[in-house]
């Protein structure tokens, strides 16, 4: 059996993904989302410490960006800009199709399931708790920010009593952390229960926000 440090890669219904079994019969389902350019190795540094009472599963964005690596939206003429709700929407939809079925085939319950998303990945986080709320447990969002359009339907308070942690670099350069502050607010506004988290650096996870999240998690067991 892979240790915690040992994941398996595997392929499932046209998905690649890195997997950490679990040490219990009857896991909670953990889903890290890398950002744009990344792979299914690029979020393996989120899962090392994280309880093993949790699956983890990492899976590789659906569309290759044409410069390397993955992205989770489709690249096209002029869609370089920061990527819209209704840009993540089918991999939102896909990503749950997918946790459907491969939980299925591994004979266990998909019906929620925590998730941690950097970059695109933590738009993506956002997307599938707004999408759909009902599926998703805790979420982390690293690095990220609201995708546009997502005011709208968080103002209908379908993420309220929901638990989010967020975490921002104040010198990031990709993304400004004022997004983050923005985001924060507008949730907390809307009845989510936020834990933040700021840190020195660029668009990285500071070492205390990443000890931060691993303790997040492992309190909303």
């Amino acid at each position: 059996m892979p240790t915690r440090t040992d994941p398996q890669l595997v392929t499932f219904n046209g998905w690649t993904f890195r997997l950490r079994p679990a040490a219990s019969p009857n896991p909670r389902l953990f889903l890290l989302l890398h950002g744009w350019k990344g792979d299914e190795t690029s979020m393996w540094v989120f899962a090392r410490n994280l309880p093993p009472e949790y699956a983890v599963i990492a899976p590789r964005g659906l569309h290759v960006e044409p410069t390397g690596g993955y992205t989770w939206r489709r690249i096209s003429s002029g869609s370089w800009s920061l990527p819209s709700l209704d840009d993540l929407r089918p991999s939102a939809d896909a990503l749950i199709r997918f946790m459907d079925e491969w939980s299925a085939s591994a004979g266990l319950d998909a019906a929620k399931f925590d998730v941690v998303g950097f970059s695109q990945g933590a738009a993506l986080t956002y997307t599938l708790a707004l999408l759909h709320p009902e599926r998703v447990a805790a979420c982390a969002v690293l690095s990220g920010f609201f995708p546009a359009g997502s005011e709208a339907r968080l103002a209908n308070h379908v993420l309220e009593r929901k638990r989010f942690f967020v975490a921002h670099g104040r010198q990031d350069e990709l993304i400004p952390v004022e997004r983050a502050r923005q985001a924060v607010a507008s949730l907390e506004a809307s009845g989510v229960n936020v834990t933040y988290c700021e840190s020195d650096g660029g668009h990285r996870v500071g070492k205390e926000c990443l000890k931060g999240m691993e303790s997040f998690f492992s309190r909303v067991l």
